[in-house]
């Protein structure tokens, strides 16, 4: 890529664009996908090794991070690189065991959006290699407790 090319890349939000006006990358997709908005985010219940909790479709953990009030994000810059938050384009759905009137979103401060699962904005945990991992339950980062769900929208025991 050109030296040109890659300023405006730079510039331009990494090539995101709504009506003209540059917008800021998310989240910094890591090798897993991690930080990636789906269109079609799914919040369901899988079953893993600490018990029935909530994930994402391909069964990857979500968790909540107990600093986060009121429904509203406070992992930014390094700790979103370690905690991706995951992110939609579009409404999220209640998958199998999943609440649907626990699901909605919030938007971060660079606009995109968040899904939420009762009062929590997920994430992922960049640890967690595959479906079904749960390496982030129960471990304090970023001033704070982080735990995976039940269907019930309360952290999971285990």
């Amino acid at each position: 890529m050109g030296t040109i090319a890659a300023s405006l890349m730079i510039a331009g939000g990494g090539g995101h664009s709504t009506g003209g006006a540059a917008m800021a990358t998310p989240a910094t997709p890591d090798k897993t996908g991690y930080g990636t908005p789906a269109p079609d985010a799914t919040v369901r219940v899988g079953d893993t090794g600490i018990g029935k909790i909530i994930v994402d479709a391909e069964g990857r953990t979500l968790y909540l991070f107990e600093k986060d009030t009121s429904g509203k994000s406070t992992c930014y810059g390094q700790c979103a690189e370690e905690w991706p938050p995951y992110l939609t384009t579009a409404a999220p759905q209640a998958g199998e065991g999943a609440k649907a009137d626990l699901i909605s979103t919030t938007t971060r401060s660079d606009g995109s959006k968040q899904v939420v699962y009762g009062k929590w904005p997920l994430y992922y945990y960049h640890d967690d290699k595959k479906p079904g991992d749960t390496t982030g339950h129960d471990k304090e980062e970023f001033g704070a407790e982080w735990y995976a769900l039940t269907a019930a929208g309360t952290k999971a025991a285990g």
